[in-house]
């Protein structure tokens, strides 16, 4: 699976601290991030990630594109609910093209590891069925 990693600055240490504790999950699929998150978490990890701009300088863009063209199956994006961002519209845009194209995501570390060990038990390949082409 091809999962997304994006955290805001205040949740970019929790980003870290989750992909540790999965690490050995998270290294049998395919990984990208933001830039700094995913500086952070390969740093942490050791993990593959490719990387992508920061999110403020259009790298939350360059994934959501990826989530457009159906490249995403799965997005961690842990956000700050108590900061105001500039690119909230962009944030807003991604999480209903993960809607229109049924990809699962988590805001929060408690949704993540639901995901997670979804991902872990298989019960996120539902994917393969409903877009067999993929």
């Amino acid at each position: 699976m091809n999962i997304a990693l994006m955290a805001h600055d205040a949740k970019k240490e929790l980003m870290v601290q989750f992909c540790i504790a999965y690490c050995g999950i998270l290294s049998r699929h395919n990984l990208c991030a933001t830039g700094t998150t995913g500086k952070m978490v390969a740093e942490a990890t050791g993990l593959e990630i490719t990387r992508y701009l920061s999110g403020s300088q259009g790298g939350d863009q360059q994934i959501a594109a990826r989530i457009s063209c159906d490249e995403i199956d799965l997005l961690l994006f842990f956000r700050d609910p108590m900061t105001e961002k500039s690119n909230e519209q962009s944030e807003m845009d991604m999480f209903r093209l993960c809607d229109m194209r049924n990809i699962p995501m988590a805001t929060n570390i408690a949704t993540a590891e639901v995901l997670i060990h979804g991902l872990e038990r298989g019960d996120l390949d539902w994917r393969d069925i409903v877009n067999p082409n993929k």
